[in-house]
């Protein structure tokens, strides 16, 4: 299948909007939260980003989708608009229901496609965190089994999301012109950079806001089960192994992300090189 060919635009495309999944927030299941559990989800400190990101997500994405010419193109765009959307709905429901901590600010994206382009190369850097964070704090078991299987639900539909995106985005380009991999490497190098920097700063944001205590004291506290024993290597290994889980569940003829993981293998490699190091000093000076 030659990537940015009708066949490729219908798989997708096709791909993407047979595997949505009706339901509403709302009327999921969602659990009573223990003491420690509800002060555990109050202190994780992304909930007013997260409600920025989804809320001016879908109104971005309508409002894009009525620009695209092609009706398959604009009827998936506008599904994962409505996801996006639903996902400020769960977030919201979160927030009633838990009490959480937020003071999210009206934000504003013009419907471009350069608003879009941004936002899908954003979701594939937070996706890959996101799915090794989550792994980590499943295995700790830091919030009960009944709301994680609730909120698995959106790193789902993300992978759906980053898994359309990178093949819409070489599909798009194609057809402006720029055929080839190759042709197309320099603006996807350019824009996961960009991506790169904007999360480094709304984490730098992040962990020098409030949220990084509460009123009975730091917040690491609450996840020492969780960054126990916690390296480097051992999250970037959940990352990797999450996303390639995550990711075999597609077509293989379908484009996957690959920038972050290539980086994160590199990483991986280097700080899986620094610890073998670092125990053999440490066995020598034993010796």
């Amino acid at each position: 299948m030659r990537i940015g060919s009708e066949e490729h635009k219908e798989l997708f495309c096709r791909t993407f909007i047979d595997g949505h999944k009706p339901y509403e927030p709302a009327e999921l299941a969602w659990p009573d939260l223990d003491e420690i559990s509800l002060a555990r989800l109050r202190a994780i400190p992304v909930w007013t980003m997260a409600l920025e990101v989804e809320h001016s997500a879908g109104t971005m994405l309508n409002g894009y989708a009525s620009s695209e010419t092609d009706p398959l193109v604009r009827r998936a765009i506008e599904l994962q608009a409505f996801e996006e959307e639903r996902h400020g709905r769960l977030l919201d429901y979160m927030v009633q229901k838990y009490a959480l901590k937020v003071n999210p600010q009206e934000i504003v994206q013009r419907p471009t496609r350069a608003a879009f382009v941004d936002f899908g190369y954003n979701e594939c850097v937070d996706s890959f965190a996101g799915f090794g964070i989550f792994r980590l704090a499943v295995d700790a078991q830091i919030l009960p089994d009944a709301l994680t299987s609730l909120l698995q639900r959106i790193l789902i539909e993300e992978a759906h999301h980053i898994v359309f995106f990178i093949n819409w985005i070489a599909w798009d380009r194609t057809r402006r012109g720029l055929h080839g991999s190759l042709l197309q490497a320099l603006p996807t190098l350019v824009a996961y950079l960009t991506a790169i920097v904007r999360r480094v700063k709304s984490g730098g944001d992040m962990a020098g806001g409030d949220a990084k205590r509460d009123e009975d004291g730091p917040v690491l506290d609450l996840f020492s089960d969780v960054v126990s024993g916690l390296t480097p290597a051992k999250f970037v290994r959940a990352c990797l192994e999450e996303n390639d889980r995550y990711m075999s569940e597609f077509d293989p003829r379908l484009l996957r992300p690959t920038f972050i993981p290539t980086l994160a293998r590199i990483a991986l490699a280097i700080l899986e090189w620094v610890e073998w190091l670092r125990g053999t000093n440490r066995r020598e000076a034993r010796a």
